[in-house]
């Protein structure tokens, strides 16, 4: 919880003052002309990205119960899974039950974990040229003989839903229309729908992968809402880590480290965004694991003045910024038909 301080030093007739809208938890009053002491007590307020994308969720069926009624189209997104990593398992589910939920069609393309890279590629190739399949994601990470860099090149621009393709990257930075990546975009999606201020404000990224903390850096920079951020982006050759991350007004934890960022490396009343999402042992738990962010939330929390839970916070976003591109994709609105 966030205590901050303001004085006045006034002069009332028999020691009446106005109402404040605040909590008064101290006055000190010295004789006729008194000066009190007034701390108010800001609390921590909890970014729910469950309830915002209920909202969003909303909003996306309603467009698509439009496009089908005025041209028949249904978005139809299609994933890719490789092996059964438990992780990635878990997130294409996600996406698959939220493409239901929203009337969305959905494609799940399963390969073994032996699959070549070439046979990889094909796919991609084939579902490139299906003009019924609208957005098209590739689960991360894929196996150790498999280039994701590749993969993604390979995916047309116009289906890349996840905004992996140098091509979408390179319209975000000069500030075209472009598919965003969907963790950043969802960030964004947040401090907008809570009005959190950002113009001037300094904004430091810990992490610089190009899924996450790349991306995140440039769009926090460009000239719109939310932006016009000073922004610092760290990793893990970065010197006084800490001392740069007290710096932030908004700080951004996508290093995929659990806990890795202590209530030490905060400032008072910073607005922190956790990206990070990692399975932690914990025997108390039936799947026998809990899920755990970059930000150690309980002594990181009282500090800030908003605060992304794990789980509940910027993961749910992720999900509603694909859908939306994959929406977007089945208009047309970024790359014409």
């Amino acid at each position: 919880m966030c205590m901050r301080a303001k004085s006045w030093t006034c002069n009332f007739p028999n020691g009446i003052f106005p109402r404040q809208d605040h909590q008064t938890l101290g006055i000190r009053i010295f004789g006729a002309d008194f000066c009190f002491i007034i701390l108010e007590q800001e609390s921590m307020q909890l970014i729910d990205g469950k309830a915002v994308a209920a909202r969003f969720k909303d909003q996306i069926a309603a467009e698509v119960q439009e496009l089908k009624a005025s041209n028949g189209k249904t978005p139809h997104l299609v994933a890719i899974l490789v092996g059964t990593n438990g992780a990635s398992e878990t997130y294409v589910a996600h996406k698959v039950k939220a493409c239901g939920e929203l009337g969305f069609k959905s494609t799940l393309v399963r390969f073994d974990e032996t699959v070549t890279e070439a046979e990889l590629l094909d796919k991609v190739r084939e579902i490139n040229e299906d003009d019924d399949m609208d957005g098209l994601i590739v689960q991360l990470p894929l196996p150790a003989h498999i280039n994701p860099d590749r993969v993604m090149e390979t995916i047309h621009p116009a289906k890349d839903v996840d905004g992996f393709h140098p091509i979408n990257i390179g319209r975000m930075a000069k500030g075209l229309p472009a598919y965003i990546s969907a963790t950043p975009q969802g960030c964004l999606m947040l401090l907008e729908h809570y009005g959190i201020e950002t113009a001037g404000k300094h904004c430091v990224v810990v992490g610089r992968s190009q899924i996450v903390g790349l991306p995140m850096s440039i769009l926090m920079q460009r000239n719109t809402y939310p932006g016009n951020c000073t922004v610092t982006i760290t990793h893990s050759k970065t010197k006084n880590l800490a001392e740069i991350c007290r710096q932030a007004d908004i700080l951004v934890g996508a290093l995929g480290r659990p806990e890795f960022i202590t209530a030490d490396m905060v400032k008072e009343g910073a607005v922190v965004l956790d990206v990070g999402l990692e399975r932690v042992p914990d025997a108390t738990k039936k799947s026998g694991f809990s899920l755990k962010g970059d930000v150690k939330f309980d002594e990181v929390a009282p500090k800030t003045s908003f605060i992304t839970p794990v789980p509940g916070g910027v993961g749910q976003m992720t999900i509603i910024s694909l859908m939306q591109n994959t929406l977007l994709a089945a208009k047309g609105e970024i790359y014409q038909k």
